[in-house]
């Protein structure tokens, strides 16, 4: 349930802009009449409408998502708190300027911001994030510990650059499937390799005692 949550905003990004997409005149004259007030000058164009519409929705996808797990009584994540902050920040700025390079800075925003946390919590609070998820469940040296935090540290900056990087030399449609497949492609990739790592470096398991 938490999984689905959790990439609920990306998903109905997602949809909403493939399908505003594929049916752009009709986008643009839906989100002109019903999102009219929100934008400047009040006209929503066949280019803009597929991204803005899909802005407004991550937008309430993200507000809903934190609202329901204060709702239950679950503690809200701190990379939730920072995506909350930039799509309600830049995503405001897309739908009123109408104009997607706003949004498209989100994920790198978000990415910097995490690993910015990472840095910090580790170089100036003397606190390895990575330690505090995992180390209930592995028995790691802290020099391991430290080196998976600074790895995560380079992968989400690195991250950052790469949304960038497909944002101004591609389309927004190929920045969109970047920004689903590509990204999630990347994490997986990085946790696998990760988890191989990690491999070397557990004690070896106690053999059973025989009768």
């Amino acid at each position: 349930m938490k999984l689905l949550l959790d990439f609920l905003p990306l998903i109905l990004f997602f949809a909403t802009f493939k399908m505003a997409e594929g049916q752009a005149d009709a986008a643009a004259a839906f989100a002109t009449q019903h999102f009219g007030f929100m934008v400047s000058g009040g006209t929503v164009g066949p280019q803009e409408a597929p991204v803005l519409l899909a802005t407004l929705v991550v937008m309430v996808a993200t507000l809903a998502q934190a609202a329901i797990l204060k709702l239950r009584g679950k503690k809200i994540d701190l990379m939730l708190w920072i995506s909350l902050a930039l799509v309600v920040v830049l995503g405001g700025a897309t739908v009123w300027f109408h104009n997607e390079t706003f949004i498209k800075w989100k994920p790198s925003g978000l990415y910097w911001g995490m690993a910015l946390v990472f840095w910090v919590s580790q170089a100036w609070l003397g606190k390895n994030l990575i330690q505090n998820m995992l180390g209930s469940e592995l028995q790691l040296p802290d020099a391991i510990w430290l080196r998976l935090n600074r790895a995560w540290v380079l992968f989400f900056a690195a991250l950052g650059i790469a949304n960038l990087y497909v944002a101004y030399h591609y389309s927004t449609s190929s920045w969109a499937n970047f920004k689903v497949f590509g990204v999630t492609g990347l994490i997986v990739i990085f946790t696998l390799a990760q988890g191989l790592y990690l491999s070397k470096h557990l004690p070896p398991q106690e053999e059973d005692s025989k009768p």
